[in-house]
């Protein structure tokens, strides 16, 4: 297991090389000038080489690029071009809000998409199992702006039981508060991955009722919903493990457009606003991290897979 993580930190380093060069060649290649954003009616060509100049963007692009890298490499990923703050200190600051976000919303999805599939696969063909894949193929066919912005017209404006917007009420500062904030986007947010996920553990399970040590239990005397829980649960608990790694790249893009619409102040919220003023600094941060959150997600996944299946563990020495 340690040769497998030593192994997979050293893949990073490439990995993280090439993200790097297509985000600053995509970042490059977008329209629009970040210099824009500080000119005035009455400056001058000068002066607007002059700003151009102090914010390092008159040098060649590959110049521009290694400049960065050095930088990053010392652990100063530079300054925003819009409110000049240190990236790396408003990345961090941002971080527990989004952290939070997707850890619950994980949380949720895993929670919810369990049992329901394992019912689903259960009863397959019956009501149950038609409700729940109706459902889940309405929740995979929604985009989530839509549904962000339908669960705060019913559940803000209309019935005026959670707040719509922010993380915080102004003058609270209670976790309650946090927690009513958060129920929306969490919500929104987990309808994505519990629908994928639901769908994944029905199939899994369907499949494995057809297994030898599943008749064996039956012909034991071993009750439906013990030989679920207890014995088919295990094998379809395993993939699922992957299943949530591989999917913390949807993840951040969905935590991307909830933050946006609820007004959550995370590293979504960040991005958005960074784009819109063509904040490079910003983006490739962002981008740099979300895609170190992707490669330790999925390392993590491999590392939980090796303990709930102890042959893996022998089979990667």
């Amino acid at each position: 297991m340690k040769r497998l993580i030593v192994r997979r930190l050293l893949q990073t380093v490439p990995m993280l090389f090439f993200v790097s060069i297509v985000c600053f060649i995509l970042v490059k290649a977008a329209p629009g000038d970040p210099v824009r954003s500080f000119v005035t009616p009455n400056m001058h060509a000068a002066d607007i080489e002059r700003v151009r100049h102090n914010l390092g963007l008159d040098k060649p692009a590959y110049i521009q690029y290694f400049i960065w890298l050095k930088n990053c490499l010392t652990g100063n990923f530079g300054y925003s071009l819009v409110n000049h703050k240190p990236v790396l200190g408003q990345i961090l600051e941002r971080l527990p809000a989004t952290a939070g976000l997707m850890g619950s919303a994980i949380a949720l999805a895993v929670i919810l998409a369990i049992p329901l599939g394992l019912v689903a696969g259960a009863n397959r063909n019956r009501w149950v199992d038609k409700l729940v894949n109706m459902v889940a193929y309405i929740g995979i066919s929604l985009p989530l702006f839509w549904v962000a912005i339908l669960l705060m017209y019913f559940f803000s404006i209309k019935m005026h039981w959670l707040p719509s917007m922010g993380m915080r009420t102004i003058g609270m500062n209670s976790a309650l508060d946090v927690i009513r904030h958060g129920i929306l986007p969490c919500t929104v947010l987990a309808i994505g991955f519990l629908t994928v996920y639901v769908r994944y553990i029905r199939s899994s399970t369907i499949s494995q009722l057809k297994e030898d040590y599943v008749q064996i239990q039956y012909a034991f005397g071993s009750a439906k919903r013990i030989i679920l829980f207890r014995h088919v649960l295990k094998h379809v608990v395993l993939p699922v493990i992957t299943l949530v790694g591989m999917s913390l790249g949807d993840l951040v893009a969905g935590a991307i457009v909830t933050e946006t619409v609820f007004s959550w102040p995370g590293i979504g919220s960040l991005g958005m606003t960074a784009v819109k003023g063509m904040d490079y600094p910003i983006i490739m941060g962002i981008t740099l991290f979300s895609s170190v959150l992707l490669i330790l997600g999925n390392l993590l996944a491999d590392i939980l897979y090796g303990i709930v299946d102890p042959r893996i563990k022998t089979t990667s020495r």
